[in-house]
């Protein structure tokens, strides 16, 4: 005999279960069945985009600068992991320490970490749809009935006032089967949107870091370049001063000493803004640190404080998308809305709601429990929405163009990603070779200066000529700093645009 042609005997009026028993058995086994299901497309992460690398070239090591902080060449070392703490790469201790009290006292990633522990509570409190609900009730009351309606309790025994007592102590029980899965698709979408504000979380992590070495990158470079610009002021001033006595003795022109004037004046309006650019990265290290503007930290940064790190990670493509947290925050967005759906068909369906209630009711408290005060009760309840006047239906619609809306914005947020490390990688590139010009550049205009004053020493040039060197070598230095700080800001933001290496944090790994 078959399993079809057993089931058959089973469910005959003449095999060994009961007629009684039988609908019972096939009831349960078709609300069981029905339990297992939920409506509503069930969600499947995206495919990881299938591209082999993130340039059209391949990736080629970077020029070097010999002689010059930040100066030697970095390979890509192509799907090579990247560090929890990546930053530790520049060998920088008061680095190291500034970050440390970033990660424990940033208030927007304090901030972060709460909003994750609020969803994840919200999604535990999701979860007790799951279970019946059990809550408990006393009341107590003094009546007086009229003596024109029915008799009181205990009638004739009672008081001619007809006055009593009721004591009721209860327990009552309420359970709603998930039949069609709105508490499942529910509980989905509030467990996708908890990861979606952990990766929210993680992005607020890896950006701060981020800020914090870019930050400091530009403190040092900035105060590199004040120190250079009072240089020149210093030598324009000289310069001008110069060209004013010869202007007395007549050695000189009227329009020399303008001309002189009009370069100092544009030289010295470039102080100001350097130094509110430094006030601005004091106190942006401060904030960054948890810290009021008058307790910034006292590191102060040099560029040949740090160490360029000669070997980057770059992951391959297919993992960029498990380690970006705004392309994982995109996908558990798309994850809420697809479990929406379903949230929205199974309104549009019937409900089922199974009550108990169970107690005690009597004249004296100490009669609560005695034999023939207890009462129970035992209810069923079918719902289903007959017309609404197309709410529902709108609702499932809108519920599927809001999952169209966010899919397409999880492949925008992975073309940004890609773009992103794209971006930098050739940035990288051209930090080198831009390095390496500014570089030649300032060692040029340093040999110039040399040449200069040893004509002057010799007697075969002007003051006025080792002034115009000095001035072409304070501006190649400045532009030196710049290309020494582009390169570091923008290894740093390779960190970054690969996804910072939090999957290596225990406190930000996945469960």
């Amino acid at each position: 005999m078959n399993a079809l042609d057993e089931n058959a005997r089973r469910a005959s009026p003449g095999a060994a279960a009961s007629p009684m028993r039988t609908p019972r058995v096939a009831a349960a086994l078709a609300l069981t069945l029905l339990a297992s299901c939920a409506v509503g497309p069930d969600f499947k992460r995206p495919a990881a985009p299938q591209i082999a690398g993130y340039t059209s070239a391949a990736l080629q090591a970077t020029v070097a600068a010999p002689g010059v902080a930040g100066g030697n060449a970095q390979r890509f070392a192509a799907g090579r992991d990247i560090a929890a703490d990546w930053w530790t790469l520049f060998h920088c201790k008061a680095l190291d320490d500034l970050i440390e009290r970033s990660l424990e006292s940033n208030p927007d990633l304090k901030a972060a970490q709460a909003a994750l522990s609020a969803a994840r509570e919200n999604f535990l409190a999701q979860r007790g749809a799951y279970f019946p609900h059990v809550s408990g009730a006393f009341s107590a009351s003094r009546q007086r009935q009229s003596d024109l309606l029915a008799p009181v309790p205990n009638y004739p025994t009672v008081s001619s006032e007809f006055q009593f007592n009721l004591f009721t102590p209860q327990v009552s029980v309420s359970y709603v089967p998930d039949v069609f899965g709105l508490n499942r698709r529910t509980a989905e979408s509030s467990k996708a949107q908890e990861q979606a504000v952990r990766f929210q979380m993680i992005a607020a992590y890896t950006t701060l870091t981020a800020n914090v070495v870019v930050a400091a990158i530009q403190e040092g470079a900035v105060r590199m370049q004040i120190d250079a610009t009072r240089e020149l002021i210093d030598g324009n001033s000289r310069m001008l001063r110069i060209l004013r006595y010869q202007f007395a003795k007549g050695y000189a022109s009227r329009l020399d000493v303008a001309a002189q004037e009009s370069q100092l004046a544009q030289v010295a309006a470039t102080l100001p803004p350097l130094l509110k650019q430094r006030s601005q990265l004091h106190d942006l290290l401060a904030a960054l640190t948890g810290r009021f503007p008058n307790q910034a930290p006292a590191e102060r940064f040099t560029l040949s404080s740090l160490q360029l790190p000669a070997e980057l990670p770059v992951s391959l493509p297919s993992k960029l998308v498990a380690q970006r947290p705004d392309v994982r925050q995109a996908e558990a967005n798309m994850h809420a809305a697809s479990a929406a759906i379903g949230i929205a068909i199974a309104n549009r369906l019937p409900n089922i709601e199974l009550t108990a209630d169970a107690g005690s009711t009597a004249l004296a408290i100490d009669q609560v429990f005695s034999s023939g005060t207890g009462f129970w009760s035992l209810g069923g309840a079918l719902t289903a929405p007959i017309f609404q006047g197309g709410t529902l239906l709108h609702q499932e619609r809108a519920a599927k163009a809001a999952y169209l809306e966010a899919a397409e914005q999880y492949r925008g947020t992975v073309l940004t990603a890609v773009q992103n490390v794209a971006d930098t990688l050739n940035a990288l590139q051209q930090d080198a070779t831009g390095l390496r010009a500014a570089a030649t550049a300032a060692a040029a205009a340093k040999v110039t200066l040399n040449l200069s004053r040893r004509q002057l020493h010799d007697g075969y040039s002007g003051y006025l000529s080792l002034l115009g060197a000095e001035q072409s070598y304070q501006l190649a230095r400045i532009n030196l700093v710049q290309a020494q700080a582009n390169r570091y800001a923008d290894t740093a933001a390779l960190f970054q645009a690969l996804g910072g290496g939090w999957w290596h944090r225990k406190d930000l790994a996945e469960d």
